[in-house]
């Protein structure tokens, strides 16, 4: 059944069939069973007026017809006329004795006739609360159309009672005027006498299967809510189970894409996992710039050192670098060795030239750290602590996934990558060199020297590599001066200047300081 009913709330076609259906259903209970309830209602009015008039036909038989006949048709009314061949009851007597006929006969209504002047030979009658009231407010109003009407019951009855006047009239106004046992003789037409009750009672549950319809549609909607609510209990569980094995899968999954990205570009790892990069063999050319560093006499450094040390170090040495080449927007490409490979501008780039200003202040951001590693290493007890040297060249290189089907490598080839290679070997310990066409786009940004022109192995031309001026660590003695703006650079090194250098780097400072002086010409 729950799943008939799971099926159903899957198919959005059915549920508003199913919900249409309940809509136009309730009207159509309320109808039936209000044409239940009118049936009932004017059963039981039927059935309580004919045992009234039943009631009022055996009464009249009785004390009338019956005993008209045995007095010879001679007819006396009478207030006690059982007394008297051929008596009758008065008005009020039939009045009083059809009420007692009627409750000790029937149930469901009662008729009573009361007043506060009976005839001294009627037992007295103790008027209730009700009718005490009613009967002050129509002496008070006199309006003989005046109707009291109280409803009252309790849980399981209730009771519907009406009062009504009796005003005498012209006959009853002689009668009671001049009867021996009336106790009030000044009677006027038109004064209240009494009153007269009408109750009927019902209890709740004799119509209560007047609802059947609506109670049916009650009972129905109940259970399909019922089977609604088990089967989106029974859903919430199994969402609950579904969602706690896709937490645990997402966990697993973090970790393992957390893993895999200590294993390959960070940008490639983000743009295979965001869809924009695809899991296949193919190649770019683009303008890159690439960056090579290895550490200076690793081997002799490694053989003083112990295995699980040197493993720390290098560790620390690889970590450092990998945090400032992110830092900096860098991919890296591998670790060879001692080496990193690393370049700018795929698998994202932010432009030629500013791709190389990044790679080459990344380039100064690692010389610094390592020279601050450096003493920290020294206080540990490495003697000979680490000096990177470093290359880099801009040019167009293949940039891509290479290998095969089954595995692949992203990384770039060229001969533009040979000669950032090349660079860094020509670099001094804790130095740069760029190549021409990574120092064209970063001239306005780094201080650097050209160098002599160097013919390396499989370039098909002289280069000429720039050295990058590192300001604090171009000496390691004198101080030097370095100043940068429009217009004017200065780069002072003391100590590389020698004795006729100094005299030489005075003479040109005065020019320039003459020629800085000069007005400025109109």
């Amino acid at each position: 059944m729950l799943k008939s009913v799971e099926r159903i709330l899957d198919k959005p076609l059915a549920l508003v069939i199913v919900v249409m259906t309940a809509i136009l259903a309730l009207p159509v209970c309320v109808w039936l069973d209000l044409r239940n309830l009118s049936d009932q209602n004017l059963t039981s009015q039927a059935n309580t007026l004919n045992a009234v008039i039943s009631i009022f036909r055996t009464y009249y038989a009785r004390n009338i017809v019956d005993r008209v006949v045995a007095a010879g048709g001679k007819a006396t009314p009478l207030n006690a006329y059982h007394a008297v061949s051929g008596g009758i009851p008065v008005p009020a007597t039939l009045s009083i004795e059809l009420g007692q006929e009627i409750r000790a006969r029937q149930k469901e209504v009662e008729y009573s006739f009361v007043s506060h002047y009976p005839f001294l030979n009627r037992e007295p009658y103790r008027l209730s609360p009700f009718e005490e009231e009613a009967l002050a407010t129509f002496e008070a109003s006199g309006d003989p159309a005046a109707r009291v009407i109280d409803v009252s019951g309790n849980f399981l009855t209730r009771q519907i009672a009406v009062a009504t006047p009796l005003v005498m009239e012209q006959a009853c106004v002689n009668c009671h005027n001049t009867h021996p046992d009336s106790p009030k003789t000044d009677w006027k037409v038109g004064d209240v006498r009494g009153l007269q009750v009408f109750r009927v009672r019902q209890p709740l549950t004799l119509n209560l299967w007047a609802f059947k319809w609506l109670m049916t549609y009650m009972v129905a909607a109940g259970a399909c809510g019922l089977m609604v609510a088990a089967v989106q209990f029974r859903k919430a569980k199994r969402f609950e189970a579904l969602s706690q094995e896709l937490e645990t899968k997402n966990a697993f999954l973090s970790r393992v894409s957390d893993g895999i990205s200590k294993y390959i570009p960070l940008q490639v790892f983000h743009s295979i996992f965001s869809g924009t990069k695809p899991t296949e063999i193919s190649t770019d050319r683009k303008k890159l710039t690439i960056f090579f560093s290895d550490i200076k006499d690793f081997t002799a450094t490694a053989d003083r050192l112990q295995p699980e040390d040197l493993t720390v170090i290098l560790n620390e040495y690889f970590t450092e670098m990998s945090t400032i080449a992110e830092a900096y927007g860098a991919t890296i490409d591998k670790f060879i060795g001692d080496a990193i490979v690393a370049f700018f501008g795929d698998p994202t780039s932010r432009g030629v030239a500013e791709d190389a200003k990044a790679c080459v202040a990344m380039a100064i951001a690692m010389q610094k750290r390592l020279g601050e590693l450096e003493a920290y290493w020294r206080k540990r007890g490495v003697e000979h602590p680490f000096k990177a040297r470093i290359g880099i060249n801009t040019g167009i290189c293949n940039v891509g996934n290479f290998g095969s089907k089954s595995r692949m490598d992203y990384t770039i080839i060229g001969k533009e990558a040979n000669l950032a290679a090349r660079l860094e070997q020509i670099a001094e310990p804790g130095g740069i060199v760029l190549s021409y066409e990574t120092y064209a786009l970063v001239r306005e940004d780094v201080l650097a020297e050209p160098m002599e022109p160097v013919r390396f192995k499989g370039i098909g031309r002289d280069v000429v590599p720039y050295r990058v001026i590192l300001i604090g660590q171009a000496t390691e003695t004198g101080p030097s001066l370095s100043r940068r703006m429009p217009g004017m650079t200065v780069e002072i090194d003391p100590d590389r200047l020698g004795e006729s250098g100094r005299a030489e780097a005075v003479r040109t400072l005065q020019d320039a300081l003459a020629i800085v002086s000069r007005p400025k010409a109109d």
